[in-house]
């Protein structure tokens, strides 16, 4: 019977043992109580408390938390009835403030964001609330985060997850957008009929240059063709003056020569006269002025000759 008993005992206060050591995982805070009164806090890792002495009071979560808020109804300023929904994301920063400050700390953030979302709202237009919800956010995290730093809640961020109009604005607003892509369509089009019009006439007007630069190339090929035809031309004039100044030169000196070298007579210098006149007379831009002796002379000469012949 006494070794029962001391069975007993042994394992009441193994179990006493056990039960005084607490492990806290990483991510989480321990708020103990020492006779219903806060006494510390429990970080990661093991802890030893005394039995019956000390409490576990709540296990608080130090990670990031995200709180999403049931769609509520707000009224703006235009006097339209409109649901917004909210995403919010929060972290405990003290334990102890968490607990102790408030009865639950996740439904004062809900309802501290939800009033403050209607009194922001309230101030705004449809249009505004449509177009300004970065704007809605920031107010909202600045407000919700002053207010809930009274219980060691930090608010990281406050998001806008959905704004829902009532239906009658909602067809209103897809006509609205179905007249504003029918204007853009519109502006597109006269846009690219603009652009295709500023095309065309370029394109003429290039068109023109080109056919311009043509005739005139043209012209000043033609020009240039005229041109060297005349030089050519006036080449071969020229050249044939020179060879016909060359071959009159040649006759006279042949006949000069015949003068000195020879004791011809002087019928057979007077034709040689004759013939060097002949040589000269048969260009035709050649132009002989002879006077009366001259011209007695060669009939005198002529008669000779005819003589000579028939000699002969």
């Amino acid at each position: 019977m006494q070794y029962v008993l001391t069975v007993v005992l042994l394992l009441f206060v193994l179990i006493i043992l056990f039960s005084s050591i607490k492990i806290v995982n990483t991510g989480y805070l321990y708020v103990v109580e020492r006779f219903g009164q806060f006494h510390r806090i429990l970080e990661p890792g093991w802890h030893i408390l005394i039995p019956f002495i000390d409490f576990v009071r709540a296990k608080v979560s130090t990670k990031q938390q995200i709180l999403d808020i049931e769609p509520q109804s707000v009224i703006t300023k235009d006097n339209v009835k409109i649901s917004i929904d909210n995403v919010i994301f929060y972290k405990v920063m003290n334990a102890k403030d968490a607990i102790y400050n408030i009865e639950n700390y996740k439904s004062g953030i809900v309802y501290s964001t939800i009033t403050n979302m209607r009194n922001i709202v309230g101030n705004m237009t449809l249009d505004e609330v449509l177009s300004g919800r970065d704007k809605i956010n920031a107010e909202l995290l600045r407000v919700v985060d002053e207010i809930t730093d009274a219980y060691g809640i930090k608010i990281l961020s406050v998001e806008i997850k959905n704004i829902i109009p009532p239906a009658e604005i909602q067809q209103a607003m897809e006509k609205q957008m179905k007249a504003e892509r029918d204007k853009r369509a519109a502006i597109l089009q006269a846009e690219g009929e603009k652009q295709s019009a500023i095309a065309r006439a370029e394109g003429q007007k290039q068109a023109m240059i080109l056919q311009a630069e043509a005739e005139r190339e043209a012209n000043i090929r033609r020009a240039e063709g005229m041109r060297e035809a005349q030089l050519l031309e006036a080449e071969g004039k020229a050249m044939a003056m020179e060879r016909i100044a060359q071959a009159q030169a040649e006759a006279i000196r042949r006949v000069n020569k015949a003068i000195h070298e020879s004791n011809t007579d002087e019928v057979v210098i007077a034709l040689k006269q004759v013939e060097a006149l002949q040589e000269m007379a048969k260009n035709p831009a050649n132009k002989l002025i002879l006077p009366n002796e001259v011209i007695s002379t060669l009939g005198s000469i002529s008669a000779v000759a005819e003589m000579l012949k028939k000699d002969k």
